[in-house]
Formats: C-alpha cells, sequence, structure tokens
C-alpha cells in the first residue's frame, strides 16, 4: 500500500455500524472526544438510542519546521 493510499484509508468515516443494544447496523454520528497531543479522539454514536458503538483516532502530520540561524 503506498503512502498516498494509507492517507486516504485514515480519512475514512463510518456511516453504519453494529450497536450492541439495537441489535443491528445503524447509522451513526461522530462526536468529538478528546484533544489529544498528537490528534483527536472521536465517538461514533447510534443515531437510534445513542449508545457508543466505536472509536475513531485521527492523528495529525505536524506540519511546522525549525529554523536555525
Amino acid at each position: 500500500m503506498s503512502a498516498h493510499q494509507h492517507k486516504q484509508f485514515d480519512q475514512l468515516e463510518a456511516t453504519a455500524l453494529f450497536c450492541a443494544k439495537c441489535r443491528q447496523a445503524t447509522p451513526v454520528r461522530q462526536r468529538l472526544l478528546l484533544f489529544l497531543p498528537d490528534g483527536e479522539l472521536h465517538e461514533y454514536l447510534c443515531q437510534y438510542c445513542g449508545s457508543s458503538v466505536g472509536t475513531k483516532k485521527v492523528t495529525q502530520q505536524s506540519d511546522f519546521q525549525i529554523l536555525v540561524r
């Protein structure tokens, strides 16, 4: 897998996941849980009952440079 393909895979978002409470795959909504030093942690919630059905960590690429004089 090339770096470009890996980057595209990291950006996938779930639209439906299995909910144990509803006992079926249900549409989900995403909610920000935490800001982390290297990114963010998001939680997927069932749109029917509000149960947590999964999490996703979104890592941030550092785009800064250190300049030395």
